[in-house]
């Protein structure tokens, strides 16, 4: 439950690209890419990662965040789909089977990347990179409120 509501989370910080899909595809890429990067120097910071180790983790784990990324947006969708109200009892069930499902389906994602990631990464650096995770989400939340806080007092003057 605490990886669904973390991931949700972080997916309300990407509320903005809605603004930048008006604009194009281009900029959501470029923010997605600049907040990929920010996190991979956090997790380097965060892990103390050797530059060889730098190499041979980031394209495991952009893949394994990419994996886990496609299963919600597919689950995300099957429930947008049922929440107008006009869908039937197999697609009720179908999407609450999905629902349930998904943090199993994310789970089996980072176990299949835990074992490759344990032939680049220390059992230290492994022990910390769930913490560094969270550690991450919480920083964003935090920027995120800080933003949300000045633009509400701007707006009251």
């Amino acid at each position: 439950m605490k990886r669904y509501i973390t991931l949700i989370l972080i997916l309300s910080l990407f509320a903005p690209l809605c603004q930048m899909e008006a604009k194009g595809g281009k900029n959501r890429k470029e923010w997605f890419e600049k907040m990929r990067e920010y996190k991979h120097q956090f997790l380097v910071k965060e892990l103390g990662l050797t530059d060889e180790q730098q190499t041979k983790f980031f394209p495991l784990y952009d893949k394994m965040e990419d994996e886990i990324f496609k299963v919600t947006h597919e689950t995300r969708q099957l429930d947008k789909k049922v929440s107008s109200g006009k869908a039937t009892d197999l697609e009720y069930e179908n999407a609450a089977r999905a629902i349930t499902e998904l943090k199993q389906k994310e789970c089996d994602i980072e176990l299949k990347y835990f074992t490759q990631f344990k032939s680049v990464l220390s059992s230290k650096q492994l022990f910390l990179l769930k913490k560094a995770e969270q550690k991450f989400a919480n920083e964003l939340m935090k920027r995120h409120h800080k933003c949300k806080d000045r633009k509400g007092k701007g707006s009251k003057k």
